[in-house]
């Protein structure tokens, strides 16, 4: 059994009335889930109880908020600052209960990260400084005004120990209201709160100390904080293990976590920061107060999470989004199936709801709250399904149709599986999406009803010999190359190159590209990629773009990274500027009104891509006369992201119960 492999992540864990079964806990992301009044639902019932099931050892729900509408971060965030909401409350911890793992609550006040657009009012903070860029200007919070959210903290508190909670977690990090006085970024008080350490920590040790005289000695208080800011002028590790000094005599578990709004890549770990990167500040805290820490940061490997218990970097390991893409992680590493996890890519599509009001969802899981339930859906007459592209909108809905009793086929026109997951996922700085093409084939392979066709055309014949009741057409997508001088020349010659030339010749680019010159067009996520990949090499790596900014339709965390990746690194970046004509070893691109020829080593064309439907219309002009659906899903319907394309393939069981079939 694989538990045997990893021994320390499965020891049962003790820490005041609570003993956990195994050391893994959920983070608390949130999820946008709860009632517009801040109360609990059936769905984020069942969404936390899919990750119970799962074996997870605790389960640190979203934030709750102590003080509405002041201290709240969204218009569907859950309430904890009346008794009206203990009865939902109660009802999620007995479901978690029933599962076997225990329940925790993070208990925040956003401080100036609330927005007022929603809660119609200004929002408060230390001083009057937006703990983001755009942000609204908040109002410093008078003494009294801070005493009265010390008494809500507490108040909250005791609902949450009445309502069944089995620990309780104050957040002090990630640029909410605590981290707000904490971090020298956002507080310029004069005050008791401001100045020195021990003033700006002032806040949380009263908040500390009134929730545990509230809840007594007996319930787990865990303390979140963002150990390194990482923003300049922030609080450092150093920094923190003086400030923490006055936490420790309250706090039974650091949650030791990083960054903040401003540095958003490291809060919610950007895809290029290894498993377990955040393990050695678990460690300072761990050694400098001699309190258990819990510790997170891109952990997805079991591997990684039982190396950092065994060499006491941290007592418990807390993974977030690896638990949203799969429910399941915690049972497929203790019972021998670590083949069989769906790996999280860290894309951060969807899953950092709480930057918006928009449910929580995820690229690589589309059922993130009645998970595997659609197995369960039984066929009522015999269905034929022909899918024809095998990326990843196409290996989803030919996954999910032969999962419910299809005799399915794909077709695919390629060697391999996955599509342009699959062959970006090559690229050294995008291994990790390369995972889930990697799990999509899996699961495909163990589907005895389900025949894959590889380096196969899809002709009407081939199609037609299968006698389908539904075909799906997910033939994805293809670079967009635009009528430029020179540009289809040049591709022609091997002089330019697209993002599939890349990926498929990732291997035969020198490790040490000094003195040589890269010049990317296009700033979206492709030409990022493309980045990324030649500043490790040492080239001197030019990036052009025609609108104002990079990152077009990136999410905020990644555009963040990308943005301080290339002014770390010393991209030389062209915002604003068209490209022109292309030549041999040269672009022409207008940039403030000047033309300016670029020279290259190797040049990049990356403008974005466009759906490719090579035999769409020949298929539904032969099958509509045959009463047979065809569906067109993923890129080859509209170019967009995994997350679209997934989604659409699982929708596959729409059209089944359409026709009856299920």
């Amino acid at each position: 059994m694989a538990a045997k492999n990893f021994r320390k992540l499965f020891e049962p864990y003790t820490v005041k009335s609570m003993t956990l079964r195994n050391r893994i806990v959920m983070t608390p992301i949130g999820t946008n889930f709860a009632e517009h009044t801040g109360e609990v639902n059936e769905r984020i019932i069942d969404y936390y109880k899919q990750r119970a099931k799962g074996g997870t050892g605790l389960i640190t729900i979203e934030a709750a908020s102590v003080y509405s509408p002041q201290g709240a971060s969204g218009s569907y965030q859950l309430r904890i600052d009346h008794d009206n909401y203990i009865p939902g409350l109660y009802r999620l911890c007995e479901s978690i209960h029933d599962c076997g793992s225990k329940i925790s609550i993070l208990l925040n006040h956003a401080g100036s990260a609330a927005n007022g657009k929603i809660t119609n009012i200004q929002p408060v903070s230390a001083s009057d400084i937006p703990s983001r860029v755009g942000g609204d200007i908040p109002r410093a919070l008078t003494t009294d005004e801070i005493y009265t959210i010390v008494d809500k903290f507490a108040e909250a508190a005791k609902r949450a120990v009445t309502a069944g909670f089995d620990a309780v977690e104050i957040q002090a990090g990630h640029g909410y209201l605590l981290n707000q006085f904490l971090s020298p970024t956002t507080n310029d008080r004069t005050d008791e709160f401001g100045g020195s350490k021990e003033n700006r920590a002032r806040f949380t040790t009263l908040v500390l100390k009134a929730v545990r005289e509230t809840v007594g000695e007996n319930i787990p208080i865990f303390l979140g904080i963002s150990a390194d800011e990482l923003a300049e002028g922030g609080n450092t590790l150093d920094d923190t293990l003086e400030i923490v000094e006055y936490f420790k005599d309250y706090v039974d578990v650091f949650d030791v976590s990083a960054g903040l709004t401003c540095s958003i890549q490291y809060q919610y770990d950007a895809d290029y920061l290894p498993d377990g990167w955040k393990s050695y500040m678990s460690k300072s805290i761990k050694e400098k107060t001699g309190k258990p820490c819990q510790t997170s940061g891109n952990i997805r490997e079991p591997e990684v999470a039982n190396r950092i218990l065994e060499d006491g970097e941290a007592d418990l390991i807390a993974i977030g989004r690896g638990l949203i893409a799969d429910p399941e992680w915690v049972n497929k590493v203790q019972f021998g199936n670590t083949d069989d996890i769906n790996r999280c890519i860290s894309c951060n599509n969807g899953c950092t709801a709480t930057l918006g009001d928009e449910p929580i969802r995820c690229s690589i899981n589309p059922a993130l709250v009645s998970g595997s339930l659609y197995k369960d859906k039984k066929l009522k007459k015999p269905c034929n399904v022909v899918v024809v592209g095998g990326g990843t909108a196409g290996l989803e809905a030919a996954c999910t149709a032969a999962e419910v009793g299809c005799a399915t086929v794909l077709i695919e026109k390629s060697g391999e599986l996955g599509g342009l997951a699959r062959r970006v996922g090559k690229m050294p700085n995008k291994q990790r999406l390369g995972y889930f093409p990697q799990y999509l084939e899996r699961r495909a392979m163990k589907l005895k009803n389900l025949f894959i066709c590889k380096n196969t055309e899809a002709s009407i014949e081939f199609i037609e010999g299968f006698k389908p009741d539904i075909v799906v057409n997910a033939t994805g997508s293809v670079p967009l190359l635009p009528n430029i001088p020179g540009l289809k020349e040049n591709l022609e010659a091997g002089n330019v190159s697209t993002i599939f030339d890349l990926v498929d010749h990732v291997d035969s680019y020198p490790e040490d590209l000094s003195g040589k010159k890269v010049v990317v067009i296009g700033g979206g996520n492709v030409g990022l990629d493309v980045v990324e990949f030649f500043v490790p090499r040492k080239a001197d790596v030019t990036i052009v773009e025609q609108k104002s900014h990079f990152g077009e339709n990136l999410d905020f965390i990644t555009k963040t990274g990308s943005i301080e990746f290339m002014n770390k690194n010393k991209v030389n970046q062209y915002p604003n500027a068209s490209l022109l004509e292309v030549k041999d070893h040269s672009f022409i691109v207008r940039h403030d009104y000047k033309d300016l020829e670029l020279d290259f080593d190797y040049g990049f064309v990356c403008l974005g891509m466009q759906s490719a439907t090579p035999s769409l219309q020949e298929l539904y002009n032969h099958f509509i006369y045959e009463g047979v659906e065809v569906l067109n899903i993923g890129d080859s319907a509209q170019t967009r992201r995994i997350i679209e394309g997934v989604k659409e393939g699982r929708d596959i069981l729409v059209a089944l119960e359409r026709q009856d079939f299920i």
